[in-house]
């Protein structure tokens, strides 16, 4: 008998008729003899329906409310799943991320897991019951409902499966796997069968849409073996194989390939500060600001000083935080001494990402050399021990992947599916 987390997403529980496949999903793995917790998110829209209601109701509202409000979303899912169980034959009760509890810090709109308790849970299991557990949800001191954040719901799956010590977290969306790109771009793209926790953890940091970075990272901390699979292929039988998210002495030398996948951003501001002061201390005038507003940037590059004793530094941060970044650093200019500040939302950040960067050379100037043959200008660069980022013009994102993808190998017909 196995221990296994099934989480659902929003796309999967769209109605009815999708919360029946699913409860048809579940009760199989039950079946089968295994031990069966599941964590789902809100019907597709759902959330963006609640949180509207409180910007409606007030563009000042409560978080700690607001918390109230969109945790609704997965109250009823869990609800609806819990009956659609049962109406089959399955023995299944809903869970409240208070009635367990799960218990997190008091961020509200951004609470990050504390504990799980288990105990009820495992009473619940070992009946036979499956449990249905509201993903994105928890409760912090006081007793008042606290939410994880957009995409929390993969968190809550990784987090209830290292508690429970789960042998499996199984992870259903609207695609059938971790792909070495984006299909939709590169139609040769290839599914992975595994990937390792850090190039996913990199890949969901710099575009790849199938986990949340903060699950992943979960995932590589506590050792969850993570399954990324589809809920709408093979509804009535057996799905395809996923794709396994494990550490990296579960790849096979024979599967290793050097660069695993191609990611892109296009969500990425390129702000730019001119003219400024090339003394000590002169950079963390502009980031502390940044760093205290809690806003993270990522590529980060100084120019040269001019011979007038100033420099232009230039970075990136989410789009959706620009128009706070100007008003830091517009707030901030007399402190910094900067003459102008540029910024520019037509950019995408084009990444490649693998582990096998860890013991060959010349995987960044392949990256560049490729770029430059096609006439793709590269504005910025950050890398990481298994990753190199580029800042290019969002109108060359496509052309970027495809090239990328092509001089790597990856859509070669002997590339490691």
């Amino acid at each position: 008998m196995a221990r296994i987390v099934m989480k659902f997403g929003g796309t999967s529980m769209a109605g009815i008729e999708r919360i029946r496949s699913v409860a048809a999903r579940v009760k199989r793995e039950r079946d089968a003899g295994n031990q069966v917790a599941v964590v789902v998110s809100a019907m597709a829209g759902e959330t963006d329906r609640l949180v509207g209601f409180c910007r409606e109701a007030s563009s000042l509202y409560d978080a700690k409310e607001y918390d109230v409000v969109v945790s609704a979303g997965e109250q009823i899912t869990s609800g609806l799943l819990a009956i659609a169980l049962q109406a089959i034959g399955v023995p299944a009760r809903s869970w409240m991320g208070w009635q367990l509890p799960i218990r997190t810090s008091d961020g509200h709109a951004s609470a990050r897991i504390a504990d799980i308790d288990t105990t009820a849970l495992n009473a619940s299991l070992a009946n036979g019951e499956v449990a249905v557990i509201p993903g994105f949800q928890g409760v912090a001191a006081g007793e008042r409902v606290t939410t994880l954040g957009r995409g929390g719901s993969d968190t809550s799956a990784v987090a209830m499966a290292a508690a429970m010590k789960a042998d499996r977290c199984d992870i259903y969306t609207d695609v059938d796997g971790v792909y070495t790109t984006d299909p939709r771009i590169v139609p040769r793209a290839r599914k992975l069968k595994r990937v390792t926790y850090e190039e996913m953890l990199e890949l969901a940091s710099v575009g790849a849409k199938v986990l949340q970075t903060r699950s992943v990272g979960l995932a590589m901390k506590e050792g969850v073996r993570i399954q990324v699979l589809s809920s709408f292929v093979d509804a009535d039988g057996a799905s395809e194989p996923g794709t396994l998210i494990v550490g990296e002495e579960e790849i096979d030398e024979m599967e290793r390939q050097l660069i695993t996948g191609i990611a892109h951003d296009k969500n990425e501001a390129k702000i730019t500060l001119t003219a400024v002061p090339d003394r000590p201390g002169a950079v963390a005038s502009i980031f502390t600001p940044l760093a205290e507003a809690n806003i993270n940037v990522d590529m980060i590059v100084q120019n040269v000083a001019h011979s007038t004793g100033s420099t232009d530094v230039t970075f990136t941060a989410p789009q959706a935080e620009l128009a706070r970044v100007l008003d830091v650093l517009e707030k901030a200019k007399d402190s910094i001494g900067y003459d102008k500040l540029i910024h520019d939302t037509r950019v995408s950040k084009i990444s490649v990402v693998g582990v096998g960067m860890r013991s060959h050379a010349g995987v960044a100037a392949q990256m560049f050399k490729t770029l430059g043959d096609r006439g793709i200008n590269v504005q910025a660069i950050t890398t990481s021990e298994i990753k190199v980022s580029v800042l290019i013009h969002e109108d060359e994102t496509e052309l970027a992947v495809r090239v990328l993808h092509t001089a790597y190998g990856l859509d070669a017909e002997e590339a490691a599916a």
